[in-house]
């Protein structure tokens, strides 16, 4: 039975646990569920008491603080709007971003943020901060809304489950980002069946790598940590460091902890490199946002000798989908994002039609997690909701466990000379190569064909593997026509802020190489 609103599951959870750590900052302070409530109460009463009603809207950026985590719910306790933005956006990204959600405030911390900030100024939307530095005393606000008192304080409703709470925008990898709203609702579904898969209790504890303006460090990570009554704690720098982690981790007794495939990578580097004397007894490692090739899988098992669990994930299900089970409660397959999580899930050939196991369609979902639209977007509307689905554009099949296994986005598959080419099964062979950190496969226009498929590759270091090596790899495991005709050798990827590698971002990176490659130079 779904705890219909968010605030309410995480009211009760400071009731039964009132003296469990909740939130650490690392080599810090500590704070329990109940001083947690107790901070989001009275920073809710103050927003509420400076104006802030049901329905607005409040933009924050932040690092990953206590800050950020009190305020945040704080908003939406107020029964406001909250919309977290990247602290490292442009002018012009704020200004989109503060725009299109309709903020009436923003958040930021005692430093300020200047983009953020002048973005703000422009659209005339005040700004406030917020600072906390003690856990027994409130956090600070020092909010400059026009008429309005920063320390006066309201009574506060309660929330509702069709409260909008969360407001997010989609990476916007083939067009510009949609608004997604999501509810109380929405995101009480959507930690349940979290904490249900993974059976997150009390007693769990993880250290957080992932920015909080995103998703998939928001609800996985922070949101069902908190409503299951466990501990997250916060890197003191307020962002990922490999070298920090696995202190952090065996310091906060860390039973498990998720992040995309770049930053494992990174971790995996590490481990080879520069070994740790010594790695905490993890549960599960999971692994989501990207597709997780078998190879990597198998080495982040056998370095930190823990099941790694792939999910599948996206913002307009309020994060998770399907994932793959905790060991006891069936296999975890290599190349599977797992079974459905908490709603229904079919894969529908283009008429709406459901298909049977290993036939390849677009994933569709409905369900509690599943946002209702998009903001005034009628057509992307439309082509999201069809046949009583919500459609992912992502093609996958079930196999006969009903284990899904992705295919790739829709908009990304290669079509060469009709054959359609999978560019995550040209990943995980690139990534099967011991000498290869990362790897991509993208399409390419092509005169011929149509596209054709090349790829980039991150080598490892001290490696000295060449073109001609990759090529020769992938003849040896992958039909012809699957074979990148072009590789490049490169030292990064273009990147999301969340460290995720966006295959169209790396396509148009490419491309331009190829396209300034062929300019004659004149006068020579």
């Amino acid at each position: 039975m779904v705890n219909f609103t968010l605030t309410g599951l995480l009211k009760n959870v400071a009731g039964e646990f009132p003296s469990r750590r909740a939130l650490s900052v690392s080599g810090k302070y500590d704070l329990t569920h109940e001083r947690l409530d107790l901070l989001i109460e009275e920073a809710a009463s103050r927003l509420s008491g400076s104006g802030i009603g049901a329905g607005d809207v409040v933009a924050l950026t932040f690092p990953n603080t206590p800050e950020f985590v009190i305020m945040f719910l704080a908003v939406i306790r107020a029964r406001a709007i909250a919309v977290p933005l990247n602290s490292a956006y442009t002018a012009e990204e704020f200004e989109f971003y503060l725009s299109d959600s309709e903020a009436k405030l923003l958040l930021t911390s005692q430093e300020g943020n200047g983009s953020a900030q002048a973005a703000a100024t422009k659209l005339n939307i005040p700004h406030a901060t917020a600072s906390f530095s003690n856990p027994s005393t409130p956090i600070t606000l020092s909010l400059t809304r026009s008429e309005s008192d920063s320390n006066s304080v309201s009574e506060l409703g309660l929330n509702e489950p069709s409260d909008v709470a969360l407001f997010l925008h989609t990476s916007g990898t083939t067009s510009r980002p949609k608004g997604v709203p999501l509810t109380q609702l929405n995101l009480a579904a959507s930690v349940q069946n979290i904490i249900s898969v993974y059976k997150l209790t009390e007693s769990d504890s993880t250290v957080l790598v992932l920015p909080l303006f995103h998703v998939h460090g928001l609800l996985a990570g922070l949101l069902s940590s908190l409503g299951a009554g466990a501990a997250v704690t916060l890197p003191s720098s307020g962002r990922f460091s490999a070298s920090n982690f696995w202190s952090d981790m065996l310091s906060y007794s860390a039973t498990w902890y998720t992040a995309v495939p770049t930053i494992h990578q990174i971790l995996l580097d590490r481990h080879v490199n520069k070994p740790e004397p010594s790695y905490p007894k993890l549960r599960f490692i999971r692994s989501c946002s990207a597709s997780l090739a078998p190879a990597i899988m198998d080495r982040l098992e056998s370095a930190f000798g823990a099941p790694v669990l792939e999910a599948y994930a996206m913002t307009e299900a309020s994060h998770l989908m399907a994932s793959n089970p905790l060991l006891e409660d069936g296999p975890h397959k290599a190349g599977s994002v797992g079974k459905p999580v908490g709603q229904e899930m079919a894969i529908l050939d283009e008429n709406g039609n459901v298909q049977q196991a290993h036939v390849s369609g677009e994933v569709c979902i409905r369900g509690l997690n599943v946002t209702k639209g998009y903001k005034n977007n009628p057509e992307g509307n439309k082509a999201a909701y069809q046949f009583g689905w919500f459609h992912t554009g992502d093609v996958g099949f079930f196999d006969e466990d009903g284990y899904l296994h992705l295919v790739g986005r829709i908009k990304e598959m290669i079509n060469r000379g009709g054959e359609k080419i999978s560019p995550i099964e040209v990943d995980a062979v690139l990534l099967s190569h011991l000498d290869v950190a990362q790897a991509v496969a993208f399409g390419v226009p092509d005169d011929k064909y149509g596209e054709e498929i090349h790829c980039a590759i991150i080598p490892k270091e001290g490696s000295n593997i060449d073109e001609g090596e990759v090529v020769k790899f992938c003849k040896k495991n992958l039909a012809s026509f699957k074979v990148p005709k072009k590789v490049f050798l490169t030292d990064s990827l273009p990147k999301t802020a969340t460290g995720k590698i966006q295959r169209r971002l790396v396509a148009e990176h490419f491309i331009a190489k190829i396209s300034a490659a062929k300019v004659p130079k004149f006068g020579a």
